[in-house]
């Protein structure tokens, strides 16, 4: 693949929902769309039906499809999977890692089992899919994009773990960047606020929860775009650092937040607007 060619072999973890089912689902239409041809998508999910109704969905588009039930958190799995992969596409020209798992957990109250697994999902696999990746994606010159969040630069009580688990991810593919640059591989991720998917909506996606729907207009009340992301949002921003728009851009983190991580200050400031009682009177009218 050349900077000036749409990626049409992916591999996109986490694709059974949320983010990883709208980066698939675009990634079909831009194949299409801009005529590279069909899209071949290797899709992989621990929820085995989830992966096969997406599949299903999408070859209704033309997309070729290999749904894969992974297990992220085991490194011979990943290693498999992206064998499967490149077996049945001939080489990858994007590495879309997404999937992601947290936990409310306390510092003191962590067990290491949960520190472990966080850790296992949310950082080792990224590293462990790049690297079984790395020759197929050095013959393509293609793209890493990983999923990381603004919880990895601002420390996020009670997700200890999340928040350190995303730092170390964000961290590992700017490395990778900077030592696979010179191979045509750019890495970059893209970091969501508060977006709707699956594992949010208990927090604030659920309107029948009293207390998910006044979580999500305290939440758009901070924001400055004063609305939660859809997934198709955070998918566009991924489409966009694995396509050739993106064709000297590595290293980067994007934030995809609405603007939330640039309101520290005027919140503990008091800025008009950003006062917390005129945002309680926001939340609440």
């Amino acid at each position: 693949m050349n900077d000036r060619e749409v990626p049409v072999r992916y591999l996109i973890t986490g694709a059974g929902s949320g983010i990883g089912r709208a980066v698939a689902t675009l990634a079909a239409r831009a194949a299409e769309s801009e005529g590279a041809g069909q899209a071949r998508l290797a899709l992989l999910d621990r929820d085995a039906g989830a992966i096969e109704a997406v599949a299903a969905e999408l070859r209704g588009t033309g997309a070729v499809c290999l749904p894969l039930a992974v297990d992220l958190s085991d490194p011979a799995a990943v290693g498999k999977a992206v064998e499967e992969a490149v077996s049945a596409f001939g080489g990858l020209d994007a590495l879309v890692s997404n999937a992601g798992i947290s936990s409310a957990d306390p510092l003191e109250d962590l067990s290491l089992e949960t520190f472990q697994r966080t850790f296992d999902v949310n950082t080792r696999a990224t590293f462990l899919l790049a690297r079984a990746a790395f020759p197929a994606l050095r013959e393509s010159r293609g793209a890493i994009v990983a999923t990381a969040s603004i919880s990895a630069t601002h420390p996020t009580p009670p997700l200890g773990m999340y928040s350190a688990s995303k730092a170390a991810l964000k961290m590992m593919v700017q490395q990778m960047a900077v030592e696979w640059g010179r191979y045509g591989i750019r890495a970059n991720c893209v970091s969501p606020g508060p977006t709707d998917t699956g594992l949010t909506r208990k927090s604030f996606g659920d309107a029948e929860d009293a207390a998910a729907a006044a979580n999500r207009r305290y939440r758009e009340a901070v924001s400055p775009m004063r609305k939660i992301a859809r997934a198709e949002d955070i998918a566009e921003a991924v489409l966009y650092l694995a396509g050739p728009r993106a064709g000297h851009v590595t290293g980067v983190d994007l934030p995809v937040d609405g603007g939330l991580s640039l309101t520290v200050m005027p919140l503990t400031g008091g800025t008009p607007g950003y006062r917390l009682d005129e945002i309680a009177q926001e939340a609440t009218s």
